[in-house]
């Protein structure tokens, strides 16, 4: 099969692929596997952004565990038992 891409992006395509060490086959062909089992294509150009609400709950949970007002739990089974005596 072949794809028609233009030629400066595909140059660019094959610089970014093999400085993480793989081919550009591979990372076209990862991509059409995500394609097909998510049916859906996300397209970004910009780095990830955190948005207000996820900087505010980071800034919470840094402050709760300076403070240790966190719990921590050893296991699964004790977790379970935590949150059920809630």
């Amino acid at each position: 099969m072949l794809i028609k891409t233009k030629k400066d992006i595909k140059i660019q395509a094959q610089k970014v692929s093999s400085e993480l060490g793989v081919s550009l086959s591979t990372v076209i062909n990862a991509f059409l596997r995500q394609f097909i089992r998510d049916k859906e294509v996300t397209l970004s150009v910009a780095p990830s952004k955190v948005s207000p609400y996820l900087k505010e709950v980071i800034r919470e949970a840094e402050e709760e565990y300076k403070n240790r007002k966190n719990k921590r739990f050893l296991s699964g089974k004790e977790l379970i038992a935590h949150l059920q005596n809630l």
